[in-house]
């Protein structure tokens, strides 16, 4: 008998254990006992009971321009069948997910691209609540949007944390309504920290996580276990299109700063200290005499920049901004792009090894205002065109594109998202004027791209 007793609380005491690997709520009061104890210790329901309602359904609507086959501007066509009919506008839906966070003014953070080109918003509440909602502002370099209800009576907001203390083996949960399923949990670890931006022209980092995260999840909260919220969930790695426990979330402390910035001015002004910058290594180092191994090199010094004003110089090297470490060139893009312009900074430097402080007060990085190319020129129809400024500069040097839409003439041209065009023919383009004017009326463009240092020669044709 007492040979069965002891393999039974040997037993317990190995269950005890495998279930503290997967939550240390199970074993919370029962670290003294043999026993298991209350089973409703291991359940996250309060959690989520207390969180949910903070929790949003976002669902859109939005209509855009049907493409329009560049053979009805053929001359001969218009002859014999007569002036075709303007496009015809199509529309669209979609959706994602929400997190209140003010109650009494309605409040409510989402991703930039759940919302993006919505010409109606609505958002719907656990409580069966169903609003129409104004976007406030939005910020596509953070992928961050505010949104705004008109409330009789305060509701539920979610507690904001800090995404500063979290460490990679942090319990998270994930709410969202995956493929329109309303009020879906998941649950994972903090897998890492410090995930670079996956586009060009983003701003800060991620959090990944293995908690599920699919479509419809975009905007949703990431939460830690005291229910506070630790980052806005708003990519997945997958091949497939679905959830393969790679997914990636905004730290709140980002969120934070740019939904203050939108809902006092409306918008972002983001930051621009106007240097070209690159990495250092060991030989780079070694060659330039330099004592450090980690920084942000100043190759180029914008003229009337702030930097200029500053006092920084070609050959510094960026080692911090307000006490916060630049190891590289890309953290000194983030921390500076965080910042809203006019802002003061404090830039620690090593300049011929020796340790230096100066102040700048950031300018302005100014906006790309995107136009449909459709109106320029129907070769392009289903590309969006900027300047294109290159990061640390302030005057434009050829146009970028921002997006192709699939089975477009830009799309069935090769142009990608991310192309510069810098000359049409042999004339260089010094912006999207420029652009403008030379492509107007044109039946055939060949045009000189840029595409990841890569040159490339695009013709078209009507």
């Amino acid at each position: 008998m007492n040979y069965i007793k002891d393999i039974t609380i040997n037993m317990k005491l190995l269950t005890l254990f495998f279930m503290f690997l997967i939550n240390p709520v199970l074993i919370k009061h029962h670290l003294h006992a043999h026993e298991i104890g209350n089973l409703e210790q291991s359940s996250l329901a309060e959690l989520v009971d207390s969180t949910s309602p903070s929790v949003v359904t976002i669902a859109i609507k939005g209509k855009v321009k049907a493409q329009q086959n560049p053979f009805f501007d053929d001359p001969f066509f218009e002859r014999f069948f007569g002036q075709p009919q303007p496009p015809r506008e199509r529309e669209f839906g979609g959706g994602g997910s929400g997190v209140i966070v003010d109650g009494i003014q309605g409040y409510i953070i989402t991703n930039h691209h759940v919302i993006e080109k919505a010409d109606e918003i609505k958002v719907f509440l656990k409580d069966g609540g169903e609003y129409l909602a104004e976007l406030i502002g939005s910020d596509p370099g953070t992928d961050i949007a505010v949104l705004k209800i008109e409330l009789s009576k305060t509701i539920s907001q979610m507690p904001l944390g800090d995404s500063s203390v979290i460490r990679v083996g942090d319990f998270a949960l994930a709410i969202g309504a995956p493929f329109g399923l309303s009020q879906t949990v998941t649950s994972g670890i903090i897998s890492a920290l410090g995930r670079p931006q996956m586009s060009s022209d983003g701003y800060g980092d991620f959090i990944q996580t293995d908690a599920a995260i699919n479509f419809g999840n975009s905007g949703g909260p990431l939460l830690d276990l005291k229910g506070q919220l630790i980052g806005i969930n708003t990519a997945i790695y997958s091949r497939s299109g679905g959830n393969v426990g790679i997914g990636f979330a905004i730290p709140v402390n980002t969120v934070k700063n740019i939904m203050h910035q939108i809902i006092e001015f409306g918008s972002v002004k983001r930051g621009l200290l106007g240097v070209i910058i690159s990495d250092i290594n060991k030989d780079i180092a070694e060659q330039l005499g330099l004592e450090i191994e980690k920084g942000a090199l100043i190759q180029e010094v914008s003229p009337n920049s702030a930097a200029e004003e500053a006092g920084l110089l070609v050959g510094d090297v960026i080692t911090s901004v307000n006490g916060e470490k630049t190891e590289t060139s890309s953290d000194l893009r983030n921390v500076i792009g965080l910042k809203r312009s006019g802002e003061l900074v404090k830039i620690m430097i090593l300049r011929e090894n020796k340790i230096m402080t100066f102040s700048a007060t950031l300018g302005e990085l100014v906006a790309q205002e995107p136009v449909k190319a459709d109106e320029l020129n129907s070769l392009l129809a289903g590309a969006e065109l900027a300047d294109f400024i290159p990061e640390g500069k302030i005057k434009a040097q050829g146009v970028v594109i921002l997006s192709v839409l699939p089975n477009s003439n830009a799309a069935n041209a090769r142009l990608k998202k991310g192309d510069i065009i810098w000359a049409v023919g042999n004339t260089s383009i010094g912006n999207l004027e420029n652009f403008v004017a030379i492509i107007k009326d044109k039946n055939i463009l060949v045009l000189r791209v840029n595409r990841n240092g890569r040159q490339l020669i695009i013709q078209m044709r009507k």
